[in-house]
């Protein structure tokens, strides 16, 4: 994934990352916990009538040069930027979202890293109950505990692998994906749709989230949610509100 105006430096300054790299499964680890914890998943632009661009230069512009947040294929898409910039292989896949009530096209974008002789399954970019750190793919059926959440992966029907997350105490499917590795350009058409079905939520309703630490911040349409491990609390929010919390508390501008 290769942008002409992508620059490492100044993506560290953006995730505030100053510590150890190279090619391996710690700098892998960090990189992956510094950008979700410093880069919101938001959809302003398709909230604005918006074709969410997939050209990488407007991607690392809008992300390193803006300060905006993205969705999917944006923050992947940033974040395998930085994986060739660093050396580390790696591959997109295309995974089917598994928490609707109908089945669903392949219209999720992850990354699967390679270092030290093990292939990581890396998303910036699903949302509320994404994995907050990379996961092997070689550890199945395990429960893995990523701060307060609690992610699995096993193999489904078809050979390839199902991630599910805890929710509530219940096992709950998030999405399966296989490994044929995807062009860039084969998400142009899941991005198109994503930015102007009328079903897709990204059309629907504003989605911003901001992970942290120590839980994670939700803004879903008019209200705000936020997730800690000490509970659960609820704000329902005027437009001026929005406008606020957009900018204290997703550092994204409004304008």
């Amino acid at each position: 994934m290769h942008s002409n105006n992508f620059n490492l430096s100044r993506y560290l300054r953006r995730i505030n990352y100053t510590g150890h790299l190279a090619a391996d499964s710690a700098t892998l680890n960090t990189l992956m916990r510094h950008q979700l914890f410093s880069i919101p998943f938001e959809n302003l632009d398709v909230q604005a009538g918006k074709v969410v661009s997939m050209a990488p230069d407007d991607i690392a512009d809008k992300l390193l040069q803006q300060g905006r947040g993205g969705y999917c294929y944006e923050v992947n898409g940033l974040f395998a930027m930085a994986l060739e910039a660093l050396g580390i292989p790696y591959r997109f896949v295309a995974a089917r979202p598994m928490f609707y009530p109908a089945r669903r096209p392949k219209t999720h974008m992850a990354v699967i890293a390679e270092v030290e002789g093990r292939q990581w399954l890396c998303d910036l970019g699903f949302g509320s109950y994404g994995i907050r750190a990379p996961m092997a793919l070689d550890l199945l059926d395990t429960d893995i505990k990523q701060d307060f959440d609690t992610f699995r992966l096993s193999h489904n029907a078809q050979g390839g692998y199902l991630l599910q997350a805890d929710v509530e105490g219940e096992w709950s499917n998030q999405y399966s994906f296989d490994l044929s590795p995807q062009e860039w350009i084969d998400f142009v058409p899941a991005n198109y749709l994503n930015s102007t079905h009328p079903e897709a939520i990204f059309v629907q309703k504003l989605l911003i989230i901001q992970h942290r630490p120590e839980g994670r911040l939700i803004l879903l349409g008019d209200i705000l949610t936020s997730i800690t491990a000490s509970g659960i609390e609820k704000q329902q929010l005027t437009k001026d509100d929005i406008d606020d919390v957009l900018k204290n508390r997703f550092a994204l501008s409004v304008s």
